[in-house]
């Protein structure tokens, strides 16, 4: 066999197993650097303990007092962080292949912000690695092909306006948030009220709406897309499809998450919360 077919056979089984290699020790580091930032998000956390009592739900809505109740958040503790796991359905287009998707996510209440850590596989041997942060009031969204290959990493006002409405949209996961001062409530009809965030310069309002159990059926807001490497305002939000009761708090625990376009609705993310665990210290 000539000395060149075998250099070039040599490198046909040598460089897959060095695209392994790289990609482990990438997802290494990329796991590595989400702990960081969740040590980061939980520094100075204030521990003591503080239980919620119906009297802190007055000057509330009648429709979010009653969405408290329901969830069983009166008797107790505070939520000041959120620990939780889910597992769901991710496209990009209207067309696009569902993709399994496999997610941890750390909350902080007392000062808002979140470190979303996902695998999204399109294909066999073929993942994703996504981080969504939230921190101190701005965002950051980043995602690497295999843990090596940057395919989108974005940050500036439009991406702080969006994180936080995430953050706002997945409030009812962690319920007395809802009670914090950087929130305010308005109602809009019995079974309407809008929220209105503020929090690092950054302020941005959505509507929640309860069934007739009192729950959450769905949230809407104007948040920020990139359509086509240009950042438009459009219709976004969740709508509920199940819901469970952890640790003595119900929550929706099955969201389709929702652009609506003038062309039409597009479920992007079916997601299930699997466990969740609050106050959970690191």
């Amino acid at each position: 066999m000539p000395k060149a077919v075998r250099i070039i056979l040599t490198l046909v089984a040598v460089i897959p197993v060095l695209l392994v290699m790289a990609s482990f020790i990438a997802d290494y580091m990329f796991t590595r650097n989400a702990e960081k930032e969740v040590r980061a998000l939980f520094n100075d956390l204030n521990v003591e303990d503080e239980v919620i009592h119906k009297a802190d739900l007055e000057g509330l809505p009648p429709s979010v007092q009653n969405w408290l109740e329901q969830s069983g958040v009166v008797g107790k503790e505070r939520i000041k962080t959120v620990y939780l796991k889910q597992k769901g359905l991710m496209r990009t287009t209207d067309d696009g292949k569902w993709m399994p998707a496999e997610a941890e996510q750390y909350f902080r209440v007392d000062e808002p912000g979140f470190v979303w850590t996902a695998k999204i596989k399109p294909a066999p041997a073929i993942y994703l690695a996504g981080r969504d942060k939230y921190y101190k009031g701005k965002g950051h969204m980043l995602i690497k092909l295999l843990s090596l290959i940057p395919v989108a990493d974005a940050t500036g006002e439009e991406i702080d306006q969006g994180t936080l409405l995430r953050y706002m949209a997945e409030m009812p996961w962690f319920p007395t948030a809802a009670l914090n001062d950087y929130i305010k409530w308005e109602e809009i009809e019995p079974n309407r009220a809008r929220a209105t965030m503020s929090y690092g310069g950054v302020t941005a309002s959505g509507i929640f709406e309860f069934n007739e159990n009192g729950e959450v059926a769905s949230f809407t807001a104007n948040r920020y897309r990139d359509v086509n490497g240009r950042y438009v305002l459009q219709e976004w939000g969740g709508i509920t499809r199940g819901y469970r009761e952890f640790n003595g708090i119900r929550i929706p625990n099955k969201t389709d998450v929702i652009w609506r376009p003038e062309t039409g609705d597009f479920t992007w993310y079916k997601l299930e919360i699997t466990e969740i665990e609050y106050n959970k210290s690191l």
